[in-house]
């Protein structure tokens, strides 16, 4: 119901969009999901397909991402220590939403002569 509130992690929301915006609304959470539809990758790679995010900004984006159980770390018993992130079927849903954001961006880029010349 719209006038129900959502509790969650010691916050209080009073909408549904307000609770799924915090969940994936910054730009960095929601391109973490989007690098992540193709399958499981290493955090190295992952983060380096992330254009200007900080060691820092990632961290806190991948652990807010699998504290909200959108995405899993998987840690693998080998010397050096290797670390996957996939994405779970939680956050596999959200793909199709973001692929729309995606294609709503490449339209309004388009529309209003956006896009710079490739070099």
């Amino acid at each position: 119901m719209a006038s129900d509130k959502i509790k969650y992690h010691n916050k209080e929301f009073k909408c549904s969009l307000a609770f799924a915006l915090h969940l994936i609304g910054d730009k960095y959470k929601s391109l973490i999901l989007f690098h992540l539809q193709d399958g499981p990758q290493r955090s190295g790679e992952l983060q380096k397909s992330i254009t200007d995010i900080s060691n820092r900004m990632f961290t806190y984006s991948i652990r807010a991402l699998e504290k909200d159980k959108l995405v899993k770390r998987t840690v693998y018993p080998v010397t050096p220590p290797k670390v996957e992130y996939a994405l779970t079927e939680e956050g596999k849903s959200l793909i199709p939403i973001i692929l729309q954001l995606d294609e709503w961006g490449q339209e309004f880029a388009r529309d209003h002569h956006l896009y710079a010349p490739s070099e």
